[in-house]
């Protein structure tokens, strides 16, 4: 009888690691993998050309409660990574914005993205990785929102 680890189990080791790998190197720059995300996020956005970035289109699509979202921008701003001022659009809303320091954060994100992911799938042939990519992507399917609210 095989010792297996269960399927949930595997998942959330994968999880770990790949955040912990994340962490680390987020920690070079003195921020969290949650920060450089949402770092990631607004200089994405600026690049795409949308003009005016908000507290709530980074809470909904980080998925993360208002006051947690508060958190990470004022540590942010107060490590000079974003700029937040009133909005021209909606007074009641503050524009942020990336400073010359995460400009295109965006584009070290994702290739460190691809680098850990390369590193753990270290041995797979180059078929073997574009139909791992193609589970992930389906199982991410089976799990859109239309399903579950994630």
């Amino acid at each position: 009888m095989k010792n297996e680890l269960p399927y949930g189990l595997k998942i959330a080791i994968i999880n770990r690691t790949f955040k912990r790998m994340m962490d680390d190197w987020a920690s070079n720059m003195k921020l969290t993998f949650a920060q450089v995300r949402v770092l990631a996020e607004i200089s994405n956005m600026e690049n795409e050309g949308i003009s005016e970035i908000n507290q709530k289109d980074l809470e909904k699509y980080d998925k993360v409660s208002h006051p947690t979202m508060t958190g990470i921008l004022q540590r942010l701003e107060n490590k000079g990574f974003v700029k937040c001022c009133p909005s021209s659009m909606d007074r009641r809303l503050k524009k942020i914005s990336c400073t010359e320091k995460s400009i295109g954060m965006y584009k070290k994100l994702e290739n460190k993205d691809n680098q850990i992911f390369i590193e753990i799938c270290k041995g797979f042939s180059e078929n073997e990785l574009e139909l791992f990519n193609s589970l992930l992507d389906r199982i991410l399917h089976n799990i859109s929102k239309d399903k579950f609210d994630v």
